[in-house]
């Protein structure tokens, strides 16, 4: 770890609506200079917002009861779905000589000259939970899911599906996140290949209401559609509530086939209940992984996987079981 030097105290509130907190167990924010706690390893965490899904929820509970100063750490987080934000936020955890910057991008690009900072500062960069367009050299690591796999699973299970004919309204998350574009990319990619018909194509920024005016719009209009594809559970909750009050069925043997992606445990338990018929796993414990990560080279080990995938499936509403959702749910 490098040698902790002291700076000068950030401001008590990020700028332009970020916030910050501390690992204590009040949740108070502490950007406070480093070296203010000896022999911990000074963290700086950039998440999106913790009340972006069910999904988000959990992995940040996972990163606060894990990077804790009972574990070792001084850490501090800033939250924002904007880029530009975490990009400030990331700036001033460098200023602050953090010795690891732990990311999960807003949006896949614009992190190049960020992350050379870092470099320069002796900043050592883990990404965590999405994949960014930037050198490799930039970052020590990268604990993430397979967006691109995550969304091939869900487009062959409804490939498998034999439908006599495909209208799907697609609801998309955050333009370009890496989840928007990986589920995004195999469904287009499946559609254009098996003659799909897409009817609406939005995003709902992982919003419920938003979906639910989506799917609501398609239905006013009269155009018929089949299969709704949710990039997240929580649009699915909202194009189903859309389709509840038209008196649209939907689930297994029904009128609308539904897809969702993060598995929280209510979403399986719809499944269970065959009212949706598809969610797709997107694996929030990232937590661990990155200790395991830091501890290495706090000893000066060598990072032998660049990149660690972690480990998902598909879950349909015909074969799950209890014990999956008693398992797998968020």
């Amino acid at each position: 770890m490098k040698k902790k030097i002291l700076s000068v105290l950030l401001a008590t509130t990020m700028i332009f609506g970020l916030v910050a907190c501390g690992s204590g167990k009040d949740g108070s924010g502490d950007t406070s200079a480093k070296g203010g706690d000896d022999g911990l390893i000074k963290v700086g965490i950039i998440n999106n917002d913790p009340n972006e899904s069910g999904y988000r929820t959990a992995n940040d509970k996972d990163m606060k009861n894990t990077f804790t100063k009972e574990n070792g750490y001084d850490a501090s987080f800033a939250y924002s779905l904007k880029n530009d934000e975490q990009i400030t936020a990331a700036q001033k955890f460098i200023q602050d000589g953090v010795d690891y910057l732990l990311l999960s991008a807003a949006d896949t690009s614009g992190w190049d000259s960020v992350l050379k900072d870092a470099q320069d500062a002796g900043t050592q960069v883990i990404l965590f939970d999405r994949t960014i367009d930037a050198d490799e050299s930039l970052y020590v690591a990268s604990i993430v899911s397979d967006m691109n796999k995550e969304g091939e699973t869900a487009c062959e299970w409804l490939k498998n599906q034999n439908l006599a004919e495909y209208n799907i309204i697609h609801i998309q998350g955050v333009m370009g996140s890496a989840a928007q574009k990986g589920r995004s990319g195999a469904l287009t990619d499946t559609a254009d290949k098996e003659g799909w018909n897409i009817v609406t194509e939005q995003t709902a920024e992982w919003n419920a209401e938003k979906a639910q005016q989506i799917v609501q719009s398609v239905i006013d209009s009269g155009e018929k559609f089949n299969v709704i594809y949710a990039e997240n559970d929580d649009m699915a909750k909202g194009a189903v509530a859309a389709l509840d009050k038209a008196n649209i069925s939907h689930g297994v043997g029904k009128d609308v086939v539904v897809m969702g992606f993060d598995c929280n445990q209510w979403a399986l338990t719809e499944l269970l209940n065959q009212n949706w018929n598809y969610d797709g796993q997107c694996n929030p414990f990232q937590a661990s992984y990155i200790a395991d990560v830091i501890e290495k080279l706090e000893k000066g080990e060598k990072i032998s996987e660049k990149t660690i995938i972690m480990d998902e499936k598909g879950f349909d509403a015909t074969t799950i079981k209890q014990a999956d959702v008693d398992q797998y749910g968020i």
